[in-house]
Formats: C-alpha cells, sequence, structure tokens
C-alpha cells in the first residue's frame, strides 16, 4: 500500500515546492491537489455529503501550475489532480498540460478526473450539467488519441475535431493513468470502460466503506472483462489507525491519501510526521 497526500493549494497554505519536498523526505509516493475555476455565488447544489463548503474552495490554484511546481522540486513523487474538472476545460489544450506536465517530471503524472457537482460552475464553461458524463468520456478518448498518434482525430456527439498533430507526447506509455473519481458505483463503471484506477468518494457521498465495494469491483471487473488488478483502488482520507489500514491493504486497496488543510507547515508538518509513523508500521 501507497501513501500520498490531498490538499488545496491557495496562497496561504505551504508552497507546493515546500510541501513536495516534505512528502519526498517523508516517504509518501503521491501528491493530490484540487481544482475549481471559481465557485459560482447562485448554486442549486451543494457539496455531496452535505459537506462544508469552506474558503479554500473559492482560493485552490490551478493544479497543473502547483504540480509543475511540486515536480521541479522533487525526483520520486508522483504528482496527481483530485480531481480535475475536465468537463470545464478545453480538451486539446487539456491533452498538451497533461503531456507537458508528464514530461517536465519525468513521467511522475497521474490524472485523476470526475465530472463534479457544482452546475453552475460547469455551465459558466459552456458544459451542459446533463452531459457532464458523456462530454467526459468523450474527452479522454479523445486525449488517448492525441497521446498515442501522430496524427488524431475525434468525432462524438460532443467533442469532435479533424486530423491534427499535437506534441508533445507523455513520458508513460501509453499515457498517464486515467484515475476516476466519483461516488463508487457510477465511478467504478467509467473507470473499467475507459479508466486506469478508482478513485472513489467516502462513505457519506455514496460509496460505502472498502469492504464493501472492493468485492464489488473485482465482480463487475470480472464481468466487463477486464483484470481487476488493472483498476488500482485510492482511498481518500487515511485513518490515523495502522490495523485499519493493514485491513484496507488485505481488501486491495493500492493507496490511501491523508487530507491535509490549506495551511502553513506548523499546521501540516505534525500531520506528515504522524502518517510516516503509519508508513512505517504499515510498509509500503
Amino acid at each position: 500500500m501507497q501513501f500520498g497526500a490531498s490538499i488545496f493549494f491557495t496562497e496561504y497554505s505551504m508552497s507546493p515546492s515546500e510541501l513536495a519536498v516534505a512528502l519526498e523526505e517523508r516517504g509518501f509516493d503521491s501528491l493530490w491537489v484540487a481544482e475549481h475555476s471559481h465557485i459560482p455565488v447562485v448554486r442549486r447544489f451543494t457539496l455531496p455529503g452535505s459537506m462544508e463548503l469552506t474558503r479554500q474552495y473559492y482560493d485552490v490554484m490551478d493544479p497543473f501550475v502547483t504540480l509543475t511546481e511540486a515536480a521541479v522540486a522533487t525526483k520520486r513523487l508522483k504528482l496527481a489532480t483530485a480531481i480535475c474538472l475536465v468537463i470545464q476545460r478545453d480538451t486539446i489544450q487539456t491533452a498538451k498540460a497533461v503531456a507537458s506536465l508528464d514530461q517536465v517530471s519525468g513521467g511522475r503524472f497521474i490524472f485523476g478526473i470526475g465530472g463534479g457537482w457544482n452546475a453552475e460552475e460547469m455551465e459558466d464553461h459552456g458544459a451542459v450539467y446533463a452531459t457532464r458524463f458523456q462530454k467526459m468520456r468523450e474527452q479522454i478518448e479523445a486525449m488517448k488519441l492525441i497521446w498515442t498518434r501522430d496524427i488524431a482525430e475525434y468525432h462524438g456527439e460532443i467533442v469532435d475535431f479533424p486530423p491534427m498533430i499535437a506534441r508533445p507526447k507523455p513520458v508513460q506509455k501509453p499515457h498517464p493513468p486515467v484515475i476516476i473519481g466519483g461516488a463508487f458505483r457510477h465511478a467504478a463503471r467509467r473507470a473499467i470502460r475507459y479508466g486506469d484506477g478508482l478513485l472513489p468518494q467516502g462513505p457519506s457521498q455514496g460509496s460505502g466503506s472498502p469492504d464493501e465495494y472492493m468485492p464489488q469491483l473485482r465482480r463487475m471487473a470480472e464481468e466487463a472483462g477486464r483484470d481487476p488488478g488493472s483498476l488500482p483502488v485510492t482511498f481518500g482520507g487515511a485513518p490515523e489507525d495502522p490495523e485499519l489500514l493493514k485491513r484496507y491493504r488485505e481488501l486491495g486497496i493500492a493507496r490511501v491519501t491523508v487530507r491535509l488543510p490549506a495551511a502553513k507547515a506548523d499546521e501540516i508538518l505534525p500531520i506528515l510526521d504522524r502518517s510516516a509513523a503509519l508508513i512505517r508500521q504499515v510498509g509500503n
């Protein structure tokens, strides 16, 4: 089992480079960063699970910028989005951003994606809430062609472009892993169809516990003709309980992430030190 850490980088948090170095020094394998372009004042929906919309949601920095800073400061740490709201981004430009970051980092990027919950936010970008998941699938199908073919073209109902050349290509072959985030059953179906892993939302957001969904994922993958081992699961919000973490490892959880506040080093480093002790206890 690997250990990662997730954070909303803001102007009042640790800097990406400072945190990335601290994570690498303590044996963490990955850094996961959130994305919101903005938060509309009037909204139809709240966060899944009635979570509080705290200041960090309004203030979070662009993930490709912060992860690039983290990449330059480290040599081993994997750099991940959790999650990138691809439906709010241009498909071709995002494919280039992913490939560029994978190049800059020497092949350490993990592309965590999701459809999002904030209808007004995505609509401000021209995305349609009702068809967001169709758009996300078409975007990823199109990006895979851009990453892997010298001349790529894609013709979907929402994403459509003629033959084109786009470089650089990613270091990782065939492309960086695409990790699908969301409530378990829906996200699992999408991951099985076009993903390389799964990042389930928490129990209060409709996923249930790893004891419930890990056996389901194996059955769903096998029924669809996919090797369950090709769909590693990342569990967000690691408990500070070595026995429970060992149980998650036995169930097949590949990675857990520690949620960090958007804060400075004096608040974050003690959390990292406690987590580093867990890493030593559980083993990775």
